[in-house]
């Protein structure tokens, strides 16, 4: 069973993050759970998703306490929230900033990837430059880097699951799956399909 988490602050859409991705594994065959977990939280607040993925049904019912992989939406929360607590060693922990992986050393026992999604969806006109929604394109960074799930997967999950901008969400996870930045990372050739 493969268990990912994602922190968020409320209205960066943790939850639509983890539906998306859910309904792209399911896409691929695979058995999913997706849940939030939040309280009477406002707007900005953490916030925390969680999606188990498996080749045979589900019956764990709780929280995910030891992620496999992390994704975060909001970089200041790795200063405000142990995002990485239960992380399995060797595991990704996705963050979408403009820094560079290896500048979080506070990390290195984790596999770290980097990704300006704020900049990318602000750039594709999702939600505002001052608050953009980064939940499509970081999920494209997420194919990338984890091999768990396949760009088209998720490309097809965000036609069905986001109710406006369909075309610019796609075309913000392309762009996040083509500019995400792994420490060993190789960038991809010219003319090849995101």
């Amino acid at each position: 069973m493969i268990e990912i988490r994602i922190h968020g602050r409320g209205g960066q859409g943790a939850v639509i993050a983890s539906k998306i991705l859910a309904s792209a594994f399911f896409k691929e065959d695979k058995y999913v759970q997706s849940f939030p977990t939040f309280g009477v939280e406002r707007r900005g607040a953490p916030v925390a998703a969680f999606i188990r993925v498996d080749d045979q049904q589900i019956l764990v019912r709780s929280q995910i306490y030891k992620p496999d992989d992390i994704i975060v939406l909001d970089p200041t929360l790795i200063d405000a929230v142990d995002v990485t607590q239960g992380l399995k060693p060797g595991g990704w922990i996705l963050i979408n900033t403009t820094r560079e992986p290896i500048e979080f050393t506070g990390l290195q026992e984790f596999r770290v990837a980097t990704v300006d999604a704020s900049g990318i969806a602000a750039k594709h006109g999702l939600g505002s430059k001052a608050h953009p929604i980064v939940n499509t394109a970081i999920l494209g960074a997420f194919a990338r880097v984890t091999g768990l799930v396949k760009l088209e997967s998720i490309l097809e999950a965000i036609t069905e699951e986001v109710p406006f901008a369909r075309k610019a969400n796609v075309e913000a996870s392309k762009e996040a799956f083509r500019s995400v930045k792994l420490i060993t990372d190789v960038p991809l050739k010219s003319g090849s399909k995101p």
